[in-house]
């Protein structure tokens, strides 16, 4: 299918031809027949794009401050390459379309296949031939409505969320400043809501355009005195109830104009992105009520609402996302508003990239700009859903280079594990599928597999590869490596292995079933070359010791999947393995008892461990430190010697009079000797890097953290 994307590092435009995705369960996939352009939003990122590295830090000081964290933890070169592998992507465009449901998921059944919708979301309803959408992003269209005017639903929303925050009466007076796509839809929400409206914007046509729509007075900032005059006669010298700003870019103008345009104890709702330098002595001489209107309603950033379905009951949120894209295709179905003059001009999908070019030189005059698609049917060869098949082969030696397939290519695996085995001449990048369309084509592009898709049975069906990689979101891990073990693949699964002691028995129940025990666990600690050092250095000391793992995990962003513990595990069960592996490898031997203690922090935990040959070890693991702070120091006790390993640079044993310290330049967590190590027991069919049942006692220890905390006593394992 096609497909518009943008290169952020470059700022490159393209239509790509991508796999379409497959339909989960909770939605439904949907075949586009217009989606809108967003000319305010769309357009500033394209032209975020197009800034230099410089250029792109002003744009977001928030992600620098994130970067530099990064390098205080990571290193210099291990953050330019997570940095650049974010900025190298394609990333998708659009946000509102209208399309033919063409398949539906498991728990998505009111929606049917040929149903008319109109569809949302950033992530999900792109300018696309087709998309998966999830049920509280997607509404049936009402019969009548024209495709192309149900295409607005999505910015109509937004502009609705803003006319909601600003709380209007029958009679209000409102000005509207920045009359652009969303500030004309407000005009026409307010005048719809018996609203007496004005509007501002630099733009005469624009006046024009929201006068012909109801408004009563429009001018450029320059007529602002004519307009004032004119809302102060209507308002019997009041001054407006509300003022809506729907202006972007970097000028302070509109805040000051509100500010003077406003009654006392007015309300101003922000719905664009405006620079907000509020005058204070002018927005406290008024007591002005600032608001702000968050995209398309409630429900907007919750996975909850938007990914699992769980709508919030209408006695408490009368007016969500859904709800209001439901009521802006009611208002065009009743005739009540018209978006039909807002239409501009529509285009084919494959002239996106010129069109673009022309928005963004100001070539094309007006505001409403559509995408339209081909008509055709979905092909039935590029369809999801090719089952996988089981087969019996040998664990023997890979004649030539070992070829590999991929799920999942997220920015870890693109980041620090697909760099290195693309370099690797014993490996060939074969086959790769991941849930987003354009996911896999960034994969394949920058790591040239030669084959993509947005299904996983693929990957996993396919004869010809030698190794599976399993990278992708928890909760799948366990389903998935049993799934490739079962047709005799070795196996790369992305820690953790298991999330519960139930998935951990299936696997060793798969292994036991198909005597496929090529399995390998990225636990790549025990591979970073200056801890192997720092071991080698140490040497044996004979009987027990002690060891102190502190690991500085920090605060997780508010976006993060990782809070989605009910789904995909705790966070320490996400990423203590890495951990109790490091110590098990350290020891030589494996954990006999966990017992774990809440931290001061939600996600923190105390865990001390007992191990086989009567050492003991604590991993601390908490958030609430600097985020400058090195992420992982280990301090290790035993036979009269001492060692300290910080964060992958620096290593010192204590062994005689003075310490030895080695240093690293780089911050070499082990990643490409671990996939080095992998490749290479693949292709001679010799023994995997880490003993299955090392895998297996690691996975039951990182399990038992979670039972422990539940239990308040130490847990055997």
């Amino acid at each position: 299918m096609k497909q518009v994307a943008q290169n952020y590092k470059s700022g490159e435009l393209a239509v790509l031809d991508v796999p379409p995705p497959g339909c989960a369960p909770g939605g439904v996939l949907v075949r586009s027949l217009y989606s809108l352009i967003s000319t305010g939003t769309e357009l500033m990122k394209v032209g975020e794009a197009k800034l230099s590295l410089v250029g792109k830090a002003k744009a977001r000081p928030d992600q620098v401050r994130k970067v530099l964290d990064t390098v205080a933890q990571q290193g210099v070169m291990s953050t330019y390459k997570k940095v650049m592998n974010k900025l190298d992507s394609y990333t998708p465009l659009g946000y509102s379309l209208c399309g033919v449901v063409v398949e539906v998921g498991a728990g998505a059944e009111e929606f049917s296949v040929g149903q008319l919708v109109a569809a949302a979301g950033n992530e999900y309803a792109l300018h696309a031939e087709y998309n998966w959408v999830p049920v509280n992003l997607c509404v049936p269209v009402p019969d009548g409505v024209p495709p192309e005017q149900a295409a607005f639903s999505t910015v109509g929303a937004i502009a609705m969320q803003g006319v909601r925050q600003a709380e209007v009466q029958l009679g209000d007076t409102a000005v509207v400043i920045g009359l652009g796509l969303v500030g004309q839809l407000v005009v026409r929400l307010l005048v719809a809501a018996g609203v007496r409206v004005w509007g501002i914007d630099t733009v005469s046509d624009r006046c024009r355009m929201a006068e012909k729509a109801g408004a009563l007075a429009c001018s450029s900032p320059d007529g602002i005195d004519a307009l004032e005059r004119s809302l102060l006669q209507a308002s019997n010298g009041l001054g407006a109830d509300h003022i809506l700003l729907a202006a972007g870019g970097h000028s302070n103008g509109p805040v000051e104009t509100a500010a003077r345009l406003a009654r006392d104890r007015a309300r101003v709702v922000d719905i664009g992105k405006t620079k907000l330098d509020l005058p204070w002595n002018a927005y406290y001489d008024k007591e002005l009520d600032v608001r702000f209107s968050r995209s398309y309603g409630p429900g907007r950033y919750d996975d909850r609402y938007e990914l699992q379905g769980i709508d919030y009951p209408a006695g408490y949120v009368r007016w969500t996302e859904r709800r209001n894209l439901e009521c802006f295709v009611d208002l065009i179905a009743r005739e009540q508003i018209d978006v039909a003059s807002l239409i501009a001009n529509t285009f084919p999908i494959a002239d996106a990239t010129d069109v673009y070019s022309k928005l963004s030189t100001g070539e094309y005059p007006g505001v409403g700009f559509l995408f339209e698609y081909p008509k055709e049917d979905l092909a039935t060869d590029s369809h999801p859903g090719t089952a996988a098949t089981t087969n019996s082969r040998s664990f023997a030696p890979s004649a030539g280079a070992v070829r590999i397939g991929f799920v999942g290519a997220g920015n870890y695996a693109s980041s620090m594990l697909l760099p290195h085995l693309q370099k690797n001449e014993n490996a060939v990048l074969a086959r790769v599928a991941t849930n987003k369309s354009l996911s896999a084509a960034n994969a394949q592009r920058r790591f040239g597999f030669e084959a993509l898709s947005t299904d996983a049975d693929e990957v996993l069906s396919d004869e010809s590869l030698d190794a599976v990689f399993v990278v992708t979101r928890h909760s799948s891990h366990a389903d998935l490596a049993c799934r490739a073990l079962e047709t005799g693949k070795a196996v790369f699964v992305e820690k953790p292995l298991a999330l519960t002691d139930e998935e951990l028995d299936r696997i060793v129940a798969t292994v036991d079933a198909t005597g496929n025990d090529r399995l390998m666990v990225g636990f790549n600690r025990r591979f970073a070359p200056l801890l192997t050092d720092l071991k080698n250095r140490f040497g044996d000391p004979g009987g027990a010791f002690s060891l102190r793992y502190l690991v500085n995990a920090g605060k997780l962003d508010s976006t993060s999947w990782y809070l989605d513990a009910g789904k995909e595990g705790s966070r320490f069960a996400g990423e203590g393995g890495h951990f109790v592996d490091t110590l098990t490898w350290w020891l030589n031997s494996l954990p006999t008892e966990v017992y774990a203690v809440p931290g001061p922090d939600t996600g923190d935990v105390v865990v001390t461990l007992r191990f086989a040959n009567g050492s003991v070890a604590t991993i601390s693991y908490v958030g609430g430190g600097s985020a400058r702070f090195p992420k992982e120091t280990i301090d290790i006790t035993g036979g009269g010697r001492n060692a300290r390993f910080d964060n992958f640079q620096s290593a010192s044993v204590w062994t005689g009079r003075k310490p030895s310290t080695r240093k690293s330049r780089s911050t070499d967590k082990g990643q490409r000797i671990e996939l080095e190590r992998f490749v290479a027991a693949v292709k001679s069919g010799g023994p995997m890097p880490i003993p299955f049942d090392a895998l297996v006692a690691t996975t039951r220890a990182t399990i038992a953290v979670d039972r422990s905390l539940a239990s308040g006593r130490p847990e055997k394992l």
